[in-house]
This record gives C-alpha cells, sequence and structure tokens, in this order.
C-alpha cells in the first residue's frame, strides 16, 4: 500500500477536503473583510473620518498605508471600516429577499392554479426589469440612505427566490414522505411547516451564498450614485464615486475600492460556487 493510500485509508475524509489555491484565497479574503466589519479597530490605523493634518493626495507609504484623499483623510481605515455597511448590506438584502421571496414560492406552489397564475405572472413581469433598474426605481420612490437601499436591493431580489422556492415546492409536496403525513391526518400546516419549507428553502439557502456579492456590488453600485450612505461615512461605493472626481490627482482613490468590491463579490462568489457544487455532490 502506497503512502498516499495508507493516508486515505487512515483518514476517509481526505478526499474529499482538497481545497484550491484559488478557493483558500477567496476563504482567507472574506475572514480579513468579516474581521473588518465586526473589529475594524483592530486594523484600521487612524479614525476613518479625522482630516488629516498631514496633507491631502498623499501617496501610499509612511503612516499611511494606502495613502490619504482629498481631505487628509486615511484610505487604508476607510476602507476597512467601509466592510460593515457593505457587509450589512449584502447579508441584510439577502435575508429579507430569502424572506419574501420563500413566501411568495409557497403561496404559488401551495395555491390554486389561479393563485398561482397570478403569483408568477407578477414576478415575470418584475423579472423582465434588470435588478440594479429595479432597485433605483424603488430607492427613487422611498428615499435615498442605507436602509432604504438596503430594502430596495432586496425587493428586486425576491422574484428570484420566490421561482426557486416554488419549483422546489412542486417538487416536494409530491414526495412519499409528505404524502404519508398528510395520509395519517396530521394538519396542514404542520406537513407545510416541518417537511416542505425546509426542503424547499434547502437549496435556496445554498445560492445565497452567491445573492450575497450580489447584493454587496448593487448597494455599491447605488452609493456610488449617491442613494446610499450619507457621506462622510466611510463606505466603498461612495468612496469610488468621490475618488473619481480627483482621479487626475491620484488614481489610487478609484483603485483601491473598486479592486476591493471586486476582490470581495469575487471571493464570495466562488465560496458560494463551491458550497452549490458540494451541495450538489459533484465533484471539482
Amino acid at each position: 500500500m502506497s503512502a498516499l493510500t495508507a493516508t486515505d485509508a487512515a483518514l476517509p475524509w481526505a478526499g474529499r477536503i482538497r481545497l484550491s489555491p484559488g478557493l483558500i484565497l477567496a476563504g482567507l479574503f472574506v475572514a480579513a473583510v468579516v474581521v473588518a466589519a465586526l473589529v475594524p479597530q483592530l486594523l484600521a490605523p487612524h479614525d476613518p473620518l479625522e482630516i488629516g493634518t498631514e496633507g491631502a493626495f498623499l501617496p501610499p507609504g509612511g503612516s499611511h498605508l494606502l495613502g490619504t484623499d482629498e481631505s487628509g483623510r486615511d484610505v487604508l481605515s476607510r476602507m476597512v471600516y467601509g466592510a460593515r455597511p457593505s457587509l450589512v448590506m449584502g447579508l441584510g438584502a439577502t435575508a429579507i429577499a430569502i424572506t419574501g421571496g420563500t413566501l411568495l414560492g409557497l403561496i404559488a406552489g401551495l395555491g390554486s392554479r389561479l393563485t398561482e397564475s397570478i403569483v408568477m405572472r407578477l414576478i415575470d413581469v418584475v423579472l423582465s426589469i434588470p435588478e440594479l433598474l429595479l432597485a433605483l426605481v424603488v430607492i427613487t420612490l422611498a428615499g435615498a440612505g442605507s436602509t432604504n437601499a438596503i430594502f430596495a436591493v432586496a425587493f428586486a431580489g425576491i422574484p428570484s427566490y420566490a421561482r426557486i422556492v416554488r419549483a422546489q415546492t412542486h417538487i416536494v409536496r409530491r414526495s412519499t414522505f409528505v404524502e404519508a403525513a398528510a395520509g395519517l391526518g396530521i394538519r396542514r400546516s404542520t406537513v407545510i411547516w416541518r417537511h416542505v419549507l425546509p426542503n424547499a428553502i434547502r437549496p435556496v439557502l445554498v445560492l445565497s451564498t452567491i445573492g450575497v456579492g450580489s447584493a454587496i456590488s448593487a448597494g455599491a453600485a447605488l452609493s456610488f450614485l449617491g442613494l446610499g450612505a450619507e457621506p462622510p461615512a466611510a463606505e466603498w461605493g461612495d468612496m469610488l464615486s468621490n475618488g473619481l472626481q480627483y482621479i487626475s490627482n491620484d488614481w489610487f482613490l478609484v483603485a483601491v475600492p473598486s479592486v476591493t468590491i471586486t476582490l470581495t463579490v469575487l471571493s464570495i462568489t466562488v465560496l458560494g460556487r463551491e458550497l452549490r457544487r458540494r451541495s450538489e455532490g459533484r465533484t471539482a
């Protein structure tokens, strides 16, 4: 028996836990973003709102590793503190979208044909509108602000989750264990809560990891347009928007937030796709 075979025999799970370098890097980057969101003071060397006395548009180096912006504020500190509103946007919008999508999906999947037809036609109409455009319409009607931006992004994501839950509900409601539970006289609400809902929402929870990245990207776009967090709060999209005004003075003010947003969304998407692959039992 070779050394590799002996190791696999001693550790039966060794063959299943083979992480690619890209997956490891994505996990480390997401972990860093989470730490920055939870305890930013550990990573930020300065106050993100403190106007620096050393000058504006300082190049990276010294006490300002990523330089300073037009007001002399430390760019690194603002990037670190900007992780929290971005994660709140992604997680909050995704949670609201899953809740609303699950409710609509269950109504369509368990209701009468007329009810299903009405709900699905409404969902089809909403799906025909690009999500970012729909979020812009919602936030224009509700007003700018971080909270309204979260609900706007969530509203745009509800139809996608609703379609998935509706399709899964149709599959689960015809399953043997659901029919057996109904045949035993168990109340319909109990069957839905204990059997239909957990099985219908399972694939949605896996796909939601990818949805978090999309929500962060949409939230940054709204902030870039001035419809998200109010300045001078540190937020990646707003920092990117402000940096464009001074790109001739310091291109770094645009590069840093844009690269951070891209890497965050990409890393979360990579982890979400890997989670989806493993949940479906597929190999790399």
